[in-house]
């Protein structure tokens, strides 16, 4: 009974999954279409972005009573304000945590190499991506201007997927509402 429920709370709410979709394609779009943003102004965005799907997450998730999204939703709406309140903190804070933590992964990356040398072939791979992370890292370390365009892209392009995903879901959701519908008349 309380699956038949959620499902029907989900698919009559497909259009919340639509919207958040929508919303997550624009803000792709827009990051794309204006790198030369300051990284203050993507953390203003971001910050609306955070606080709009925070919202949304919450009452989606009220309404199918899938806690998880509404605990997601609340840590929405914090990370918005929070954005909101301080920018550049959280602008400048990204960019080093980010460098920082492509430069312990690329560290570890080419420890776990150098200790599968003798266990398989083509460790040099492993090596590469480690060096990457590493050189990526310390650019996000050493010149944040590099590293905030790079991010640009980067959050541009998961939004876009991420939005299309979504929007994919809505339609599929859309389309159960029709079956849970006729499950629930038959019960």
């Amino acid at each position: 009974m309380a699956n038949e429920s959620f499902l029907q709370s989900f698919s009559k709410n497909w259009w919340n999954l639509l919207l958040r979709g929508i919303l997550s394609i624009l803000f792709g779009v827009m990051a794309f279409a204006v790198p030369g943003w300051t990284l203050l102004s993507l953390a203003l965005l971001y910050g609306v972005y955070a606080l709009i799907d925070g919202v949304l997450s919450i009452w989606f998730g009220a309404g199918a009573r899938a806690w998880p999204l509404v605990l997601f939703g609340l840590l929405g709406v914090a990370a918005g304000i929070f954005t909101l309140s301080t920018p550049w903190a959280t602008a400048v804070a990204l960019l080093y945590l980010i460098g920082a933590w492509a430069v312990v992964r690329g560290i570890f990356e080419i420890i776990t190499a150098v200790r599968l040398r003798h266990e398989i072939t083509n460790e040099w791979s492993l090596i590469f991506a480690g060096v990457v992370s590493v050189v990526v890292g310390l650019i996000f370390l050493a010149r944040p201007g590099a590293g905030a365009l790079a991010l640009v892209w980067v959050i541009a392009a998961w939004a876009i997927v991420a939005g299309l995903l979504l929007i994919k879901l809505a339609l599929r959701v859309r389309s159960l509402s029709e079956r849970v519908g006729k499950f629930s008349h038959a019960a």
